[in-house]
């Protein structure tokens, strides 16, 4: 089983840090390769790039919650869920369709109907 997963490329785990303008304030942000691939996907969906994106989503994550606590992990986890969210078919796989496209309550439906959140669901 772990071969499937220590076979992969060390790049795609190794880190770096990106600069990031939240607010006025430019800040960095560290994840490894893997999430930035996919944060580079999804904003190219939507025409923007990373920092837009990553700007975007502090600013709307702010808005409704109020506060942002640890957003390099809230990151990764947007990165998962897209990739989640692609394989329930709540959005498609075709990268020319943009995600601001789609009806948002249909996309987080596919999302309620998949084993893993109901897995979360009871653990968390």
């Amino acid at each position: 089983m772990c071969e499937v997963f220590i076979s992969a490329d060390p790049n795609l785990y190794a880190n770096r840090a990106r600069s990031v303008r939240l607010h006025g304030v430019v800040t960095s942000i560290r994840l490894e390769n893997l999430f930035w691939k996919v944060l580079e996907e999804i904003a190219t969906r939507d025409g923007m790039s990373v920092p837009q994106l990553c700007a975007r989503l502090h600013d709307e994550l702010q808005e409704a919650h109020g506060s942002v606590e640890n957003f390099t992990s809230f990151l990764r986890v947007c990165c998962g869920r897209y990739l989640a969210l692609q394989l329930a078919g709540g959005i498609p796989q075709d990268r020319s369709i943009p995600i601001r496209s789609l009806n948002a309550q249909q996309v987080l439906d596919t999302e309620r109907e998949t084993p893993m959140t109901h897995t979360l669901r009871r653990t968390g």
